[in-house]
């Protein structure tokens, strides 16, 4: 099936193997304003566009530091609970412990 591409889906893309854009007949020629620009615009553009990539990129990487400090200090939590659990449950075996010896020693 030999189709031709649709700007959605072109058919390469490589911009100097795709078919260039003619002008549409229903615009007249030249009706576009012209593109004013100061010297040195593109610079400032690439530039900011740059320094907006960048920040980008700290935010995600600050909001994924900050989820695994989040991470650490849940598993310290979880941990801290489950020593807690262990130690009253060590304290009420002790306590057996000493209320069967009691119980032998009486007897």
């Amino acid at each position: 099936m030999n189709t031709a591409g649709t700007i959605d889906r072109p058919l390469t893309h490589d911009p100097k193997k795709q078919a260039p854009m003619k002008p549409s007949t229903s615009e007249h020629a030249g009706s576009a304003t012209t593109d004013v620009s100061t010297p040195g615009a593109t610079e400032a553009r690439q530039n900011r566009t740059r320094e907006m990539q960048l920040m980008q990129e700290a935010l995600a990487r600050a909001h994924m530091h900050e989820r695994l400090h989040d991470a650490v200090r849940e598993r310290q939590a979880v941990r801290l609970a489950v020593a807690q659990r262990m130690q009253r449950r060590a304290e009420r075996a002790s306590l057996r412990a000493r209320r069967a010896l009691a119980m032998a020693v009486m007897q």
